[in-house]
């Protein structure tokens, strides 16, 4: 099984959700696109990973709520307990500053502030997130544990990223290379 399906295992190890819940919980562990999860959910579930019920609905249409099921959480045990890999990061962006030398300054420039932009609209939507989950009180043993401190991480990572972006935005401003050193 692939990264995505031990996420995926992860998510409804906590509740069932449908597809789209599942695409929504993923987006803090591993973004995926609903043409990667549903044709994976169908894998998963033949070879007894989850299960699923069937919901008509009126109105709308029908969906699918799946459940880990026995084997599902033994193997989801299993895997965690294994070491994990190097981490990866796919992010056009960073392709994108690489090559940033390729634009004129003021392209250049527009390609951190917009990233500035989504930045500070994460962390401000973060900032709300941690708020309701510290008013919880959770502990260690709460199945909200393992989401608060991913959050946190992401938080943490988002605002050092906006300061990276300050900087970058300040080599702008002298635009020698000789500062950069």
């Amino acid at each position: 099984m692939n990264t995505l399906g031990y996420a995926i295992l992860s998510v409804l190890s906590k509740r069932p959700s449908s597809g789209y819940e599942l695409a929504s919980c993923l987006d803090l562990l591993w973004p995926a696109k609903h043409s990667q999860i549903y044709p994976l959910l169908t894998k998963m579930e033949q070879k007894g990973f989850l299960s699923y019920e069937y919901i008509e609905q009126i109105g709308k249409p029908n969906k699918k709520i799946y459940s880990i099921t026995e084997k599902g959480r033994i193997t989801l045990e299993s895997w965690i307990k294994e070491p994990a890999s190097n981490q990866i990061i796919r992010d056009d962006f960073l392709i994108k500053v690489y090559a940033i030398w390729l634009k004129d300054e003021e392209s250049a420039k527009k390609l951190i502030e917009d990233r500035l932009v989504k930045l500070n609209q994460q962390v401000s939507l973060q900032v709300k997130e941690i708020e309701e989950i510290n008013q919880e009180q959770i502990k260690t043993t709460s199945k909200k544990f393992g989401k608060y401190i991913l959050l946190r991480r992401s938080h943490f990572l988002n605002k050092e990223e906006v300061s990276w972006c300050h900087w970058v935005l300040s080599l702008f401003k002298g635009s020698n290379l000789s500062k950069l050193q």
